[in-house]
């Protein structure tokens, strides 16, 4: 008997118990594709936070954690415990060993989207990936007051233009008590998509974050407001701003700048490196993402050992059938591969299944994960899940052996004697 003649075996094999094959092949087929797309967006959400800033040597803000510093500042989540004074601003950024600085104002919002006041320096000198510079879709950087740069997000699911008007709201709630409705400002460029939480910002000058609080104390508006127009003729520059990013002229000078910035006696400071502190954060989710996988792993497990429990089940009904395969010249390591091919076939069908559920499931689901500003592309499928899917069939060839060593170990006159 040749071995086309026992494939076409199995697959009948497979046929004749159609509900129950389906359903086997359903779980492994969803467990493949469970477990592929936990190692994938484990692998692309490590990526995405390594690429969200580049080329930045410090990060500074108001002494705190590295962890919280970084979220607040960098991603958007959070509030900083404490502001950093204008002047000393100033003072380290004229320090000799930088070379440039980005100064950061937070604590407003527009539906949904946080705010965020800097300089146009931001524009021509932040970085993400592998050292990508921001590059505008449409407009230009912003140079009134009023002006703001959004980002692909924003202008994607507000649908905005360049032209239109932007009501910002004071805190990280939009409700109507809150919001600077006597100072609109209008959108002047729009940023190409980057893939981090730039595309989910809204851009503003630091003198436009002033001119919304002029008539504002403690968080609350006072009693007598003061119009758009007559905000740009008082004093904008900035009392506090929440955190600022530092280039330096040379590497050498990285540690020992951040050690002044720690030891600053006007205020308490913190200096920390964006790579240490992604690094720390990634520690921190580690541990949920490999629970994932783990779990992931759990699900394909309990996918095979259904299979195991599929295959002996029908083994016992089809001792007669293997008797008579027997008796008409079938050797017995021929009954080991037609029981083990069985559990091969489930795999590589469950596995193609599961690969194509992935890809359409990836396709499905662009627009949501970069709202989290996470981009999985198609060719993300790479060595990794090549090597699960090589230890997936492995595996479903060690669960056939199992009931195919069964069948070979049968006799031809235990077959043959079994009672109907």
């Amino acid at each position: 008997m040749n071995i086309a003649l026992l494939f076409r075996l199995t697959f009948k094999s497979i046929l004749n118990r159609k509900f129950t094959s389906g359903l086997t092949l359903l779980s492994i087929c969803l467990s493949v594709f469970l477990l592929l797309s936990v190692e994938t967006v484990r692998k692309e959400a490590k990526h995405s936070f390594t690429n969200t800033i580049s080329g930045t040597d410090l990060l500074v803000g108001a002494r705190s954690g590295s962890v919280q510093l970084l979220l607040y500042s960098i991603f958007r989540i959070g509030n900083a415990t404490n502001n950093i004074g204008w002047d000393s601003y100033q003072k380290i950024a004229a320090h000799k060993s930088v070379a440039w600085s980005i100064p950061i104002s937070l604590g407003d919002s527009h539906k949904g989207f946080r705010v965020m006041g800097t300089t146009p320096g931001y524009f021509e000198h932040y970085r993400f990936a592998d050292d990508k510079p921001l590059v505008f879709a449409r407009g230009k950087p912003f140079k009134g007051v009023y002006d703001t740069v959004i980002g692909a997000d924003v202008a994607e699911e507000l649908g905005y233009r360049l032209g239109d008007e932007l009501t910002l709201a004071h805190g990280v709630y939009d409700t109507d008590f809150a919001r600077h409705d006597d100072k609109p400002f209008t959108s002047v460029g729009i940023l190409e998509r980057t893939g981090t939480p730039v595309d989910r910002t809204i851009h503003v000058s630091l003198q436009g974050i002033e001119a919304l609080h002029v008539d504002w104390k403690t968080g609350v508006r006072s009693r007598e407001t003061v119009g758009a127009e007559d905000a740009m003729d008082m004093n904008l520059e900035p009392a506090q701003i929440t955190a600022f990013m530092l280039g330096l002229h040379s590497k050498m000078d990285i540690f020992r700048v951040q050690r002044a910035i720690n030891n600053y006696k006007k205020e308490p400071m913190l200096a920390v490196l964006p790579g240490v502190a992604l690094g720390e954060l990634w520690q921190l989710i580690g541990v949920a993402e490999k629970a994932l996988l783990i779990i992931a792993v759990f699900v394909l497990l309990n996918s095979f050992v259904g299979l195991l429990t599929v295959i002996l089940t029908s083994l016992n009904e089809r001792r007669r059938e293997i008797a008579i395969l027997r008796s008409l010249g079938c050797r017995p390591n021929q009954i080991f591969i037609l029981l083990a091919s069985e559990s091969m076939l489930f795999a590589i069908l469950g596995c193609v299944l599961g690969v194509a559920l992935f890809f359409i499931s990836i396709m499905l689901s662009q627009a949501l994960m970069q709202q989290y500003g996470l981009h999985i592309p198609l060719s993300s499928f790479g060595s990794a899940q090549f090597i699960f899917l090589a230890a997936v069939l492995a595996a479903s060839f060690l669960i056939g052996s199992i009931p195919g060593y069964r069948a070979y170990k049968n006799s031809l006159a235990d077959g043959m004697s079994i009672k109907l």
